[in-house]
């Protein structure tokens, strides 16, 4: 990935109330890692949409597929709203959820389409953490786009507190603790 190997970022992985959603009676790491693997079978389907996607941008496909497992759950949670493809009170579509109040959803929920403008939105993230914060490493701006995908980059305020205000408060450390699964696992 040209914005830092996903594998040198270290987080903490999923708190105890994301790690509930799937009745573990663990979290951290261990948890995402469980999650991501529980997710693997559905995202094959997305594999070949997620490492196009990747290539254009220039982003490690296995942090496309974590975001993916983290929002959707690759698809699973919101398969069966009415009209498929939305979640987050029906403010978040596809399989990586852009919010419709913030951009207007382009393609099918489970579409390359879609998979390729929320990337753009990610690396958009990405551009605009690294003028807010241009000390921080590679890997820290990874880490800090991901979080701001989820709440904002105005929400972002310091790499310590890098999920303060995210879902869960653990949305950068569960995606990343996500990808690094994926990433071992051939994405």
């Amino acid at each position: 990935m040209g914005y830092g190997d996903i594998m040198q970022v270290e987080m903490s992985g999923a708190s105890s109330k994301t790690s509930r959603q799937d009745k573990l009676e663990y979290d951290g790491v261990r948890a995402s890692h469980t999650m991501a693997q529980t997710d693997a079978r559905r995202m094959e389907k997305y594999k070949s949409f997620i490492n196009n996607v990747a290539e254009k941008h220039d982003v490690d496909p296995a942090v496309i597929a974590a975001i993916i497992s983290r929002a959707s759950r690759a698809g699973n949670v919101i398969f069966n709203t009415n009209p498929p493809g939305w979640g987050d009170n029906y403010n978040g579509f596809g399989l990586m959820q852009v919010d419709k109040r913030y951009h207007e959803p382009r393609g099918a929920w489970n579409s390359e389409e879609h998979i390729d403008q929320a990337t753009e939105i990610l690396v958009n993230f990405i551009q605009l953490i690294q003028k807010k914060f241009p000390s921080w490493s590679t890997l820290c701006l990874t880490a800090g786009a991901i979080a701001a995908y989820n709440t904002g980059d105005s929400r972002v305020e310091s790499y310590e507190s890098v999920d303060s205000r995210t879902t869960g408060k653990d949305y950068s450390n569960d995606v990343v603790a996500r990808a690094q699964w994926y990433k071992k696992n051939g994405f």
